[in-house]
């Protein structure tokens, strides 16, 4: 099977406490580590799973790929994901505010024109915005089925795939006829939560993503990075204007002190004349 795996580097979000803004609404993250989206790199741990036999994950027994639209500083962020097991790396060259997940989903695209994958893998959110839309706009523009939200796979001889979908209160089990997009949450990650068509049913992963040892990190370095352009992706300029932009953050207003009532009259009375909910 030959995965695609998109990718985006975050401000780290173990610490956002760190996040100021300035008198003009920009929001600075400078005092954080970027980093790759923790739901990306669930993405990209599925994809070495569905490519391997868990009892023997050093063979790779497919293909995979991971992509990036980032500046130049973003490529220690591929070579460490070419460490822990993806064979190839793009990076195309562009910074967060020429983007959109318009734009991004146009430029994914091309790239799945090029490299003619069986499945597409993304996080199914970025943690910067909490936005979830590239999965869905680039399955549309494709013309293939998605699923959304799988905290399951299982590879049917790498034709079709089984995902259970987390919706609320329950799993729903789709099928999904190869090639398609699936956009993963965390429980992707658990040990029995993916099955490829060669790992027996019995295989249990370590719960959590792979981490690359000293001389995967020293081979990654031999791996293959291809560096693009946006506009060669995307040639039209039309093409390349953005939908959506953030122009400024501000603070929530601070809250209040609470009134204490002591009767349940009076409560209905304020409810009613102050907060208008009655």
């Amino acid at each position: 099977m030959k995965i695609l795996v998109a990718v985006k580097r975050v401000a780290d979000p173990d610490n956002l406490n760190k996040i100021k803004l300035s008198g003009q609404g920009a929001v600075d993250v400078s005092a954080l580590e970027p980093k790759a989206n923790p739901y990306d790199e669930y993405a990209l741990e599925t994809a070495l799973r569905l490519t391997e036999n868990g009892t023997n994950p050093k063979q790779r027994l497919g293909e995979v790929t991971v992509v990036t639209l980032a500046p130049k500083t973003s490529e220690q962020m591929l070579r460490a994901m070419l460490g822990t097991g993806a064979d190839r790396a793009i990076r195309v060259d562009a910074a967060d505010d020429e983007l959109d997940g318009g734009l991004v989903a146009r430029a994914l695209k091309a790239i799945v024109d090029s490299e003619k994958p069986d499945l597409v893998l993304l996080g199914y959110q970025q943690t910067e915005h909490e936005s979830c839309e590239v999965g869905a706009m680039l399955a549309e523009q494709l013309g293939w089925p998605q699923a959304t939200f799988a905290g399951s796979i299982k590879s049917e001889a790498d034709k079709a795939l089984v995902v259970g979908r987390e919706v609320d209160g329950a799993t729903a089990f789709v099928r999904l006829s190869l090639p398609g997009v699936v956009t993963v949450i965390d429980k992707i990650v658990h040990p029995k939560s993916v099955q490829s068509s060669t790992t027996p049913p019995t295989h249990a992963y370590q719960d959590g993503v792979r981490f690359a040892a000293l001389m995967a990190i020293m081979a990654a370095k031999k791996k293959p990075l291809i560096e693009t352009k946006l506009s060669d992706l995307v040639p039209e300029p039309s093409k390349r204007a953005l939908r959506v932009r953030y122009t400024r953050a501000v603070l929530a207003p601070a809250r209040s002190a609470g009134v204490k009532v002591k009767t349940v009259k009076e409560l209905v009375a304020k409810l009613r004349t102050e907060a208008k909910v009655l």
